[in-house]
């Protein structure tokens, strides 16, 4: 079984601690992991380590990652993991990094014509089942300079990958405590409100986007609930007790420990 081969794996294999200097350097500009409680932050650094310690990056189009980069995108790779825990990284090995944003080829198939077009698209992220997370490095210094404006392309991503941990994307992880017919209704009635709205609405503050499949749908929350949880609970209060119950206390929301706080 994947999860057992992994919890084997992990038994077996601990990695280095992040360096003191380093993990506080990269703590400071990380204000998603800057929020969490102590407690957290410690879970955080060792499902870092875990994760530089297992994944290869790979610099494209003269990119140049040091340490520090590295670290800054596995803290946040590590946000959506850290409840879930370390068998949720399983599956894939690469993690790819473009300057900016880079150009994807896509098929598309009309289901009521049956042709088959092909064209490119601009992405700032993407995730591959079994295969790489792919990154725009711009978007992810963006993100760390705008922690709460309601985007982050590095957990919307690993939405993606914890969602198709169990088969190709449906907007439905594989969940433990949370059951999985509730999930699935309230997701559905969610998605089906904001489908049912003109692209240019404003009566919603979920991105339009969402509206594109299920498993967007599940991604573009995701980032809601670390960056503008407010706003998803105004939204859509059943989602984002959901996500909630799933990914843990927002870092947006108050922390338990005002030491460990900072201004939004």
């Amino acid at each position: 079984m994947p999860g057992h081969w992994w919890q084997s794996l992990r038994t077996h294999f601990e990695p280095p601690p992040v360096a003191d200097p380093l993990w506080r350097r990269a703590l400071m500009a990380c204000p998603l992991a800057r929020r969490l409680d102590p407690e957290r932050q410690q879970r955080l650094r060792k499902l870092a380590s875990l994760f530089l310690a297992r994944k290869q990056f790979h610099a494209l189009a003269g990119v140049v990652l040091d340490d520090y980069w590295r670290l800054l995108i596995a803290m946040q790779a590590c946000l959506p993991a850290l409840q879930q825990g370390a068998a949720s990284l399983r599956g894939w090995r690469e993690v790819l990094i473009y300057p900016g944003e880079f150009k994807v080829r896509r098929s598309h198939h009309d289901d009521h014509t049956g042709v088959v077009t092909e064209g490119d698209e601009m992405r700032i992220g993407e995730a591959w089942e079994h295969g790489p997370l792919v990154l725009s490095l711009a978007d992810v210094q963006l993100d760390l300079e705008q922690p709460w404006d309601g985007y982050n392309v590095v957990v919307h991503e690993m939405a993606h990958k914890l969602d198709m941990l169990d088969g190709p994307p449906d907007g439905v992880p594989p969940l433990v405590e949370i059951p999985r017919r509730r999930w699935i209704m309230q997701f559905q009635q969610a998605y089906d409100r904001l489908a049912s709205m003109p692209a240019d609405s404003r009566d919603s503050p979920i991105d339009h986007y969402a509206a594109e499949s299920a498993s967007e749908y599940f991604a573009v929350v995701s980032e809601l609930h670390y960056s503008q949880p407010d706003l998803l609970r105004q939204a859509e209060p059943a989602i984002a007790e959901l996500l909630e119950a799933f990914y843990g206390r927002s870092p947006a929301d108050a922390c338990e420990s005002p030491a460990y706080c900072r201004s939004r």
